[in-house]
C-alpha cells in the first residue's frame, strides 16, 4: 500500500465518522439505545462494502463489475484492515496517563468489592465458554478450542481487544477468530445498554435501586451527543504553550513513549522466555503476546516518572482522553467495516452459543451474586460491573449515571479504583492477551482448571471477605 491509499483511506474513515454521527443525532431509537456513533459507523461502512451491499450486486452482475466491491475499494479496505492492531496500543498506552495513581489501600478500601466481582464475572467467562467448547461446540461442531476465551475478550475486551488480538487469532491458526470476536462485541454493546437499561427499570419498581433518574435528565441535545452552545469549553487544558510546543504533539509524544517502554518490556519478556522456561520445556508464550497490555504497562510506568519527576504536571488526562477517544473510534470503525459476515455465517452456532451464554452468567452474576459480595448500595455498584462485563467500560459508566446520577452512592468511584486491580490483568489486560496462547500451549482443559479456580477464589473471598460486612 502507499501514502497516498492510507492517506485517502482516512480520509473516506472520516467520511463514515461524520455519517455515523448525523445519523445518531436524527434518529432517536440510536439516542435511547447511547449506541456510539462510531459503532453506527463501522455498521455502515459494513453495510455499504463488499460484505454486503458487494454480496448482493454480484448476485446480478458480472463478478468484474466495480461494485462487487460495494462503495469502498480493495486498497482502503487493506488499510483498515490493518488499523485496529495499531491504534489498540495508542488506546491502551492512554489508560492511566495523565492520572495521579492513588494509594493501593485507598483503591482496595473504596473499590475491593468491585474488583472481586469484576474479576469473578470475568475469570467465569472464560469458565463459561470453555465448557461450552469442550462439552459442546468442539466435539459436535469442530469449532477451535481457542473459541473458550472469545466471551471474555469480546464482552470485556470490547471491539478494542477484539480487533487488537488479530495478529495472535491469525498466529495460531484461528483466523475467523478476530470476526466473531468484533461481531460478538456488537452483541454485547447492544446488550449491555438494552438489557443493563431493564434492569435498572426493574430495580427502580422493586426499590432496590433507590436513586434512579439518569434516562430523565439527558436533554435531547444530551441524548444525541451534542454538547450545548452555552456549555462547551475547549475540552482539555493547555498545559504548554503552543509558542513553545503545541500541546496535542507533547502528548502524542508521551503517548508513543508508553508504547515505546511496554515494546521494550515485551522484547525483554521474549529474550527472557527464550533463554529460561522457553528453551528448558520448549514451550513458548511470550511470542504469541500482542504490544498492546504492556503498552498499557508502559503508560503506568511513564506516568509514575511523570508525578515524581514532573513538578509541572505537564500531562493533562483531558487532552490523553482525546487522543484515547480519536483511536478507539478509528479502531471501532476499521473493525466493523472489514468484518466477515460469511465467516460469522460458517461459526453461527459457535456465535450465538457464546453470546447467549456470556449473557446469562453476567445477569445472574449481577441478580445473584452482586447482592452477596457487595456489601452496600450493591445495586448502583454492580450494574456498573455488568455494563462493563457485557459491553466495555463506557457502557458500566453508562448504566451507573442512569442509576445514579447524582453520585449518591460509591459505585463511581469505586468502579474507577477498581480499573487499577482489574484492567491490567483482564478485560484487555495480561491474561486476557494471553489466554489465547496459553490454551493454545496447554489445552483448553488446563485453563478451564485454572480459570475455575480464580473464579472460585474471587466469589469465596467476595461472599466472606465483603459480604459480611
Amino acid at each position: 500500500m502507499t501514502a497516498e491509499q492510507i492517506g485517502f483511506a482516512f480520509i473516506i474513515l472520516g467520511l463514515f465518522i461524520v455519517i455515523g454521527k448525523w445519523i445518531r443525532v436524527y434518529t432517536p431509537l440510536l439516542q435511547q439505545l447511547f449506541l456510539p456513533s462510531s459503532i453506527i459507523a463501522g455498521i455502515i461502512a459494513l453495510l455499504v462494502g463488499p460484505e454486503v451491499l458487494g454480496r448482493i450486486v454480484g448476485l446480478f452482475t458480472a463478478e468484474d463489475n466495480i461494485f462487487t466491491q460495494g462503495l469502498i475499494n480493495a486498497a482502503t479496505l487493506e488499510v483498515w484492515g490493518t488499523l485496529p492492531g495499531l491504534f489498540i496500543n495508542i488506546v491502551f498506552a492512554t489508560l492511566f496517563l495523565g492520572k495521579s495513581l492513588p494509594s493501593l489501600s485507598k483503591v482496595w478500601h473504596i473499590g475491593g468489592p468491585q474488583v472481586a466481582m469484576g474479576q469473578m464475572v470475568s475469570w467465569g467467562q472464560y469458565v463459561i465458554g470453555l465448557l461450552l467448547v469442550l462439552l459442546v461446540l468442539t466435539p459436535f461442531f469442530g469449532v477451535n478450542p481457542l473459541a473458550g476465551a472469545l466471551i471474555e475478550i469480546s464482552f470485556v475486551g470490547g471491539h478494542g481487544t477484539a480487533a487488537g488480538l488479530g495478529g495472535t487469532f491469525a498466529e495460531l491458526g484461528f483466523e475467523e477468530g478476530q470476526d466473531l470476536a468484533v461481531g460478538l462485541a456488537t452483541v454485547g454493546i447492544l446488550t449491555g445498554v438494552i438489557v443493563g437499561i431493564v434492569l435498572i427499570n426493574w430495580g427502580a419498581r422493586s426499590g432496590r435501586a433507590k436513586h434512579v433518574g439518569g434516562a430523565a435528565k439527558f436533554s435531547s441535545a444530551g441524548r444525541n451527543g451534542i454538547v450545548e452552545l452555552d456549555n462547551r469549553d475547549s475540552g482539555a487544558d493547555m498545559t504548554t504553550r503552543p509558542e513553545s510546543i503545541e500541546p496535542l504533539s507533547l502528548h502524542l509524544a508521551y503517548v508513543g513513549i508508553a508504547i515505546l517502554i511496554g515494546w521494550l518490556l515485551l522484547e525483554g519478556l521474549i529474550l527472557l522466555e527464550a533463554f529460561t522456561w522457553g528453551a528448558w520445556t520448549d514451550t513458548y508464550l511470550m511470542i504469541y503476546v500482542p504490544l498492546f497490555p504492556l503498552a498499557m504497562a508502559g503508560g503506568i510506568i511513564t506516568q509514575g516518572f511523570s508525578d515524581k519527576f514532573d513538578k509541572f504536571r505537564i500531562i493533562d488526562r483531558k487532552m490523553i482522553n482525546r487522543i484515547g477517544g480519536f483511536s478507539l473510534d478509528v479502531l471501532i470503525i476499521s473493525a466493523l467495516a472489514t468484518i466477515s459476515l460469511a465467516v460469522i455465517g460458517e461459526n453461527i452456532v459457535a456465535f450465538v452459543s457464546l453470546a447467549v451464554a456470556g449473557i446469562i452468567w453476567n445477569v445472574f452474576a449481577f441478580l445473584v451474586l452482586a447482592p452477596k459480595m457487595i456489601p452496600s448500595y450493591w445495586f448502583e455498584r454492580g450494574i456498573g460491573d455488568f455494563g462493563q462485563a457485557t459491553g466495555i467500560t463506557a457502557t458500566g459508566l453508562l448504566l451507573m449515571k442512569v442509576a445514579d446520577p447524582e453520585n449518591k452512592t460509591p459505585a463511581l468511584e469505586g468502579f474507577g479504583y477498581k480499573q487499577i486491580l482489574f484492567e491490567p490483568f483482564v478485560g484487555g489486560g495480561l491474561f486476557t492477551a494471553a489466554s489465547l496462547p496459553l490454551i493454545f500451549q496447554f489445552g483448553p482443559t488446563a485453563i478451564l482448571i485454572l480459570s475455575t479456580i480464580v473464579t472460585l477464589f474471587w466469589l469465596i473471598f467476595g461472599l466472606l471477605y465483603f459480604g459480611r460486612k
